[in-house]
C-alpha cells in the first residue's frame, strides 16, 4: 500500500512541476489571444528560438541557462514586437477572402523559424549538461521517519519556482501598472479602450512581445531538463493550444489551471498507462474539454462566481 501511495505522490509531484512550466507557456498564448483575438501558432517556435539562444550562451560563454533568463526573454520581447509590427499588423488591416488569415500567417512564421533553425543548427538533438542536472532532494533528508520516500529533482524544482515567480511578476504588471491595465482593457473591450484613450495598436505590439518573452522564459527553464531540436517548437505549440482550450480562451487564470491539469494528467498517464501514451493522454483531455467543457476551466470559475 505504501509503495502504491509513494508512486502516486511521486507522480503527482512530477505532474505539478511539469504543469507549472506548461502554465507559463499557456499564459503567453492566452495573453496574445485575449488582446488580439488570434491564436498564435508560432508560439512553440518562438520558444525553440529562445532555447537555442540559451543553448549557445551556455556552449560558447558558459552562461547558465537560468542566467540566460535575463538575456533571451528581452531579445524575444523585441523579436515578438517586430513580428507583430512588421507582419501581423499589415495582415490585420487587409481585407482577405481567407478567414483568420493572420492565424495562417503565424503558421508560416513558425515554419520559417523551424526551417531556418534546421539549416543553421541541423536536426541534431542538443542539451545543456549543467552540473546540477542529476541533483535531487529526498523527503527522508528532511523527515527521517517518513513512511513514503519522494524525490525532487533540483532543476525541475528550480524551474518550477522560477515559473511561479515570473507568473507573480506578470500578475503584478497586469494589475498594478498603467500599461498592464491598458492591456487588460484592450482584451476586455477594444472599442471601449479606444474611447478611453488607450493606444490599442501599441498595446497589441507590446502584448505580442510580452507573450514571446513569456514563452522564452519557459524555454530557458526547460533547456536544463529537456532536449533541443528544431522541430521541438511544433510540439510545444500544440501543448500551448491544448492548455489555452482547456483553460478557456483568453483567461490567464484558466491557463495556469489548464497547465497544471495537463501536467498532472500527462504524468499520471505516463506512470499508469505507459510513457508513450502521454501525448495520447494530452489529446484525450483536449477532446474531452471540447466536448464536455467548451468554455474551459474559466467558464467553471465564472459560473461559480455568478452563483455566489
Amino acid at each position: 500500500m505504501w509503495v502504491q501511495a509513494e508512486v502516486f505522490l511521486q507522480t503527482l509531484v512530477a505532474g505539478i512541476l511539469l504543469g507549472g512550466l506548461y502554465a507559463l507557456i499557456g499564459i503567453g498564448m492566452t495573453l496574445i489571444l485575449g488582446v488580439m483575438k488570434i491564436i498564435n501558432l508560432t508560439h512553440g517556435q518562438l520558444m525553440m528560438v529562445a532555447m537555442y539562444i540559451a543553448f549557445w550562451l551556455f556552449t560558447l560563454f558558459g552562461i547558465d541557462p537560468y542566467v540566460s533568463l535575463f538575456i533571451a526573454p528581452p531579445l524575444m520581447f523585441a523579436f515578438g514586437m517586430l513580428i507583430q509590427k512588421a507582419l501581423v499588423n499589415p495582415v490585420l488591416r487587409v481585407e482577405s477572402i481567407l478567414p483568420h488569415n493572420q492565424v495562417i500567417l503565424t503558421v508560416g512564421i513558425g515554419l520559417v523559424l523551424q526551417n531556418v533553425a534546421t539549416i543553421l543548427f541541423t536536426s541534431d538533438y542538443r542539451s545543456t549538461p549543467v552540473d546540477y542536472a542529476s541533483t535531487a532532494f529526498y523527503l527522508s533528508d528532511l523527515w527521517a521517519g517518513t513512511p513514503v520516500e519522494i524525490s525532487l529533482s533540483l532543476p525541475w524544482a528550480v524551474s518550477f519556482l522560477l515559473s511561479v515567480v515570473i507568473t507573480v511578476l506578470l500578475w503584478f504588471f497586469l494589475a498594478h501598472t498603467d500599461t498592464g491595465k491598458s492591456i487588460r482593457a484592450t482584451a476586455q473591450d477594444k472599442d471601449a479602450a479606444l474611447i478611453m484613450g488607450v493606444n490599442v495598436g501599441l498595446m497589441r505590439v507590446i502584448t505580442f512581445g510580452l507573450g514571446s518573452a513569456l514563452v522564452a522564459c519557459a524555454g530557458c527553464l526547460f533547456i536544463p531538463i529537456y532536449y533541443l531540436f528544431p522541430a521541438l517548437g511544433s510540439q510545444f505549440t500544440l501543448i500551448a493550444f491544448v492548455i489555452t482550450i482547456l483553460g478557456g480562451l483568453g483567461s490567464t487564470l484558466g491557463a495556469i489551471l489548464g497547465g497544471l491539469i495537463l501536467g498532472v494528467f500527462e504524468s499520471m498517464t505516463a506512470t499508469y498507462v505507459g510513457m508513450g501514451w502521454a501525448p495520447v493522454g494530452r489529446f484525450v483531455i483536449f477532446v474531452a474539454a471540447l466536448v464536455f467543457l467548451p468554455g474551459g476551466v474559466a467558464s467553471l470559475l465564472k459560473t461559480r462566481k455568478l452563483s455566489k
